[in-house]
């Protein structure tokens, strides 16, 4: 994952983080719900790209191996 997705996940799910607190200190449950929700599309998108590279990777592995390298 380049650091750049890495780092858009991330944010993703701190002001997702931000926006459930706010809305539970506010009694705002829209609020409160979205940024559940935005919490929860980053931690997906992460492990998405985590699924992605290790892929990869073991894609380049197996070719690495019918190589012979």
């Amino acid at each position: 994952m380049s650091v750049f997705d890495k780092a858009k996940d991330k944010a993703e799910q701190a002001l997702g983080q931000a926006k459930e607190k706010l809305g539970h200190h506010t009694d705002n449950e829209d609020l409160e719900a979205s940024g559940k929700a935005d919490q929860a599309e980053g931690s997906i998108k992460e492990a998405g790209h985590d699924l992605r590279d290790k892929a990869g990777s073991a894609f380049e592995d197996a070719k690495d191996k019918l190589r012979g390298n």
